[in-house]
């Protein structure tokens, strides 16, 4: 099951992220996602877990907790949405590649 972990401090690394959702299972995958041109934390992140009553349990225990002075928010990842087609901006024109 994959978790959205937002409003993480910007000093929080990988490895503590980790630390804190193993304590509830098998973490999978873990991702704190970081801004490509300042390269400095954009302040959420990704966790996937092995099972999803751990996960759960995971969610259910981190929601609302503070760690490192912020105050994490934690569910359920949502499915990502494709981006829709947008016109081309020289003529305003539909773009139907």
């Amino acid at each position: 099951m994959k978790i959205f972990v937002g409003n993480i401090a910007p000093e929080l690394t990988e490895d503590e992220l980790k630390q804190l959702f193993s304590q509830f299972g098998d973490v999978r995958i873990l991702k704190i996602i970081f801004d490509k041109y300042t390269n400095e934390s954009r302040r959420f992140g990704f966790v996937t877990m092995a099972d999803a009553e751990c996960a759960i349990s995971a969610i259910k225990k981190l929601n609302g907790k503070k760690y490192k002075g912020k105050k994490l928010q934690v569910n359920q990842a949502r499915t990502q949405v494709k981006a829709r087609k947008r016109s081309n901006r020289r003529n305003g024109l539909p773009n139907y590649d």
